[in-house]
């Protein structure tokens, strides 16, 4: 079995930033891959970012590419998000997800997923 955590979220202001951490325990796969994916308020849950443990090679979506950045640290087991210049439709829940294999931006090769943490970015 595989867990993974989120942490970090908050209320912020608009053009400001939030850091959000995935810590993974469990089971290890000799390579697997972490995403980050949100829900905001009445809208479906969409990929934003993923990325390989292995090589840190790493997938942003399109709205987020140039203010958000992925990354990890293999001796802590986490995996970071960090965004930067939010903006009032990034508010949402944000979920981290791990699977075997690599990165992908479907919701549904992600087998193991956290609780969510809240991210509200106030305009």
């Amino acid at each position: 079995q595989v867990r993974v955590a989120e942490s970090g979220g908050g209320l912020v202001q608009a053009g400001g930033s939030l850091r959000l951490s995935c810590a993974r325990s469990g089971r290890t796969f000799s390579t697997y891959a972490v995403g980050w994916f949100r829900q905001g308020p009445g809208k479906e849950r969409e990929f934003v970012a993923g990325i390989n443990w292995s090589d840190g090679s790493a997938l942003l979506s399109d709205s987020t590419k140039g203010r958000f950045t992925i990354s990890r640290d293999d001796r802590k087991n986490t995996v970071y998000l960090q965004m930067n210049n939010l903006k009032p439709e990034d508010t949402g829940v944000y979920y981290c997800a791990a699977r075997a294999g690599g990165y992908s931006s479907l919701q549904s090769d992600y087998p193991y997923w956290g609780q969510g943490t809240q991210v509200t970015v106030s305009a």
